[in-house]
């Protein structure tokens, strides 16, 4: 896995790149309220805006990690988004995106730079 500064992680299969939030930021938001994924078939390029998700504390945006397309989001946090903060790093992941230049995640830190990180 790799993980951005904005608490998003990153895990790769092939050319497929699932993204969601780290466990840190789920602890941040609070209850999550409300999650708005993007539609499938979307194409994104780096840095776009992807996600909205609302918690009792604030809204956040989840942004597009890397460019490629939307091939598969996850329709069970639309239905119950506290599911985000239940298994944020694991089952509550929010989208899958085909990787236009999976060399663009090489960017990001791994899961022991991103611990000192968020210190």
């Amino acid at each position: 896995m790799k993980f951005t500064e904005e608490h998003e992680w990153l895990d790769a299969d092939g050319d497929v790149v699932t993204v969601g939030i780290s466990a840190h930021a789920a602890e941040q938001l609070g209850d999550v309220v409300f999650v708005e994924l993007p539609e499938v078939g979307t194409a994104v390029n780096k840095d776009d805006e992807v996600v909205v998700i609302e918690s009792v504390k604030a809204a956040s945006d989840i942004l597009a990690p890397i460019d490629g397309e939307i091939v598969e989001v996850n329709e069970a946090l639309a239905e119950d988004p506290g599911k985000v903060n239940e298994d944020p790093e694991g089952n509550s992941w929010f989208f899958r995106i085909k990787a236009e230049d999976l060399s663009q995640m090489d960017e990001y830190m791994d899961e022991a730079a991103y611990k000192d990180f968020i210190g």
